[in-house]
């Protein structure tokens, strides 16, 4: 009997933050919106890769989180002048206040997620790690 190989798809990996190596682990230990604050494991509690592949290793996300908060702000202008029409340069202003505050827990999760999954070079899945372990390991 052939040995069927184990798959697991990117996209629902990726928008439920799993780890990008096995897809099995969770990269975040709690929700995105919480009193809380967002809390990043430091591995994986599957394939136990670590996250943090060396110190700073984050601050590029904040690149990424800059390119997330440039695309939602023109998509925020275009969306309120084709809406409303308004000159008021007010409305501008507070809609993009509040779209950044707003959204700030989403970037702040998804720059991370982009760059493990789709930045970091030599990081990839590997279907092994998938497979859930013997119990005693």
């Amino acid at each position: 009997m052939e040995s069927q190989k184990f798959k697991i798809a990117v996209w629902p990996s990726f928008l439920h933050a799993k780890c990008p190596r096995c897809r099995r682990g969770r990269i975040f230990a709690n929700s995105m919106y919480g009193f809380g604050g967002q809390k990043m494991n430091a591995t994986c509690d599957h394939c136990h890769l670590t996250y943090e592949i060396e110190p700073g290793y984050f601050y590029v996300a904040m690149f990424v989180s800059y390119a997330m908060n440039v695309a939602e702000f023109i998509t925020a202008v275009v969306a309120i002048s084709v809406l409303t029409g308004s000159n008021n340069p007010w409305l501008y202003v507070i809609v993009v206040l509040a779209i950044s505050v707003i959204l700030s827990p989403f970037n702040f999760r998804y720059s991370r997620v982009i760059l493990l999954y789709w930045l970091t070079p030599g990081l990839h899945y590997n279907p092994e790690l998938s497979k859930d372990k013997p119990f005693n390991q």
